[in-house]
């Protein structure tokens, strides 16, 4: 294995597969199916919470207080399937902050399906959803988390090619990455005014 050393920092490089599978516009068309995909699940199961009046309606909190009333009734026993401190978040901050979690909730998955259908900001989407998908299967519930946490971490992962075919293509260059500012954000040398 190659290596670089970098003021006194050692650099591993990428074996070929993942620089192909993550960084390698060739494969971009892959990431852009899981994108839609992933995108389209967490949309709907957004629009699904902002039409309910149980989430975001006259009765805003009680889907989320019935959520976490179902996931404490599984902390007991041998192997329980959530764990106590996770218990303790839910009893302590989102029971008595129900409605606002709730909003919190259905405008995340809305925000998160529509970065990843549109490409826009792709690796901090797909993280966000993946925090969900975990914070979901956290409080014991199954459903489709395990899936959309998996193609989460890819997309994360992929982020540079995930959302080539889509806004990032042009939004990316123009904000930049962390540590390499976008067009926008470069400092511009003042002219010089020429001795008249």
């Amino acid at each position: 294995m190659a290596q670089s050393s970098v003021q006194n920092r050692i650099v591993v490089p990428d074996p070929p597969i993942a620089q192909f599978l993550f960084s390698d516009t060739r494969i971009a068309w892959v990431w852009l199916l899981i994108r839609l995909y992933a995108g389209y699940e967490w949309l709907m199961a957004g629009i699904e919470k902002l039409e309910s009046p149980a989430w975001t309606g006259s009765k805003a909190g009680s889907a989320i207080v019935g959520f976490a009333a179902g996931a404490l009734k599984k902390t007991t026993g041998d192997h329980p399937d959530v764990a106590g401190w996770y218990a303790g978040f839910l009893q302590s901050f989102v029971i008595p902050n129900a409605a606002l979690w709730s909003w919190i909730i259905t405008l995340g998955e809305i925000a998160v399906g529509l970065g990843l259908i549109l490409g826009l900001f792709t690796g901090i989407a797909a993280f966000f959803g993946g925090f969900m998908n975990a914070n979901y299967l956290l409080a014991g519930t199954v459903s489709t988390n395990p899936l959309l946490f998996i193609l989460a971490t890819w997309l994360v992962l992929a982020w540079r090619v995930a959302g080539y075919w889509g806004l990032d293509y042009f939004v990316l260059p123009l904000v930049g990455v962390p540590g390499h500012p976008g067009q926008l954000f470069q400092r511009r040398a003042p002219k010089l005014q020429q001795a008249s």
